[in-house]
């Protein structure tokens, strides 16, 4: 209970929900969008740095587990977030896939804000996690947009909203980040160090400031979710959760990375999937799978769902 309730006096967190307040009072509050960019651009190059670094002194054998662990929930997820929305929720294929695709990928910033909550604890999550949240993004995204093809050969160019993802500038960052910081090493990262990790908690205060903005401007689609969707946001994320911090531990993660593990494997994607399935399935409803990724699940996981993971990772793991 302690650990959940720090989540919510973290600054973080807290800045997250004045962003949300902002736009429901109606505030004047704007966020540069250049800056939001550039925000975006060094969170994401920060965290492939550090873990590229953090790589470079880790034994293959460390991590292929847990690598073999990311592809396998990769290809279960959006499997089992399809058949729910399909068969319990009567979602039509092409809803059902494009929602799925968003489950079975992952949310970034969902990452990074369950890394500062585990340090915050004074836990050291694997420092290989960046790695495994690069080849997370793809995977889900591809069994997805390949249901529609297999069951009525959808219209969409899966050809092309492949190549949207793995071009897209999340995946471009954080493997490029990986690559430079497993070449440089520690030794030749400590010159930059100050910037990329002295600086980072500071620059996502102020990115959770504006996605509690953006969250806000979606809490109205909630009325045109349903509530079956509204469950399926905040239900089918903790049941991901706990497999992947049973999975976890079994591929040898601690039980912080386990629950980082965890925030990964159960967060929705709301910047690459959402490019990916605007392109292969044009007759989803972006209102039905943003707002499950973006205005139910990311706000759900922010404020209790990394803490949660993290007390059942403590339970499993203890």
């Amino acid at each position: 209970m302690e650990s959940l309730l720090s989540n919510f006096t973290s600054p973080i967190v807290m800045a997250f929900v004045l962003g949300i307040i902002a736009k429901v009072v109606k505030s004047d509050l704007e966020f540069p969008q250049p800056i939001y960019k550039a925000l975006s651009i060094y969170l994401l190059l920060a965290i492939g740095l550090k873990g590229g670094v953090e790589l470079s002194t880790t034994a293959f054998s460390d991590f292929i587990w847990p690598v073999v662990a990311t592809i396998a929930l990769g290809i279960i997820t959006p499997l089992i977030a399809f058949a729910v929305l399909r068969y319990m929720g009567k979602f039509d294929i092409s809803n059902a896939a494009g929602i799925a695709a968003h489950y079975g990928s992952v949310s970034a910033v969902t990452f990074i804000a369950a890394i500062s909550y585990a340090e915050s604890l004074g836990e050291s999550p694997e420092g290989f996690l960046p790695a495994l949240v690069a080849l997370l993004e793809v995977p889900g995204i591809i069994v997805a947009l390949m249901i529609p093809q297999i069951i009525n050969s959808g219209s969409g160019s899966i050809k092309k909203a492949l190549h949207e993802v793995v071009t897209g500038s999340s995946i471009i960052l954080l493997l490029g980040g990986l690559v430079i910081g497993y070449l440089a090493g520690p030794v030749s990262f400590e010159p930059v160090a100050p910037f990329f990790v002295g600086g980072f908690q500071g620059a996502l205060v102020l990115f959770l400031l504006e996605l509690g903005m953006i969250t806000a401007r979606r809490l109205g689609d909630l009325k045109k979710a349903g509530l079956f969707l509204l469950g399926f946001g905040i239900v089918v994320p903790i049941l991901f959760g706990i497999l992947a911090i049973i999975v976890g531990l079994w591929s040898g993660l601690s039980i912080a990375g386990s629950s980082v593990f965890a925030a990964m494997v159960s967060s929705g994607s709301y910047i690459a999937a959402p490019a990916a399935v605007r392109i292969a399935l044009p007759k989803a409803s972006p209102t039905l799978y943003l707002t499950a990724s973006l205005g139910i699940t990311f706000p759900f996981n922010i404020t209790l769902g990394i803490p949660l993971y993290y007390l059942i990772a403590t339970w499993f793991g203890g």
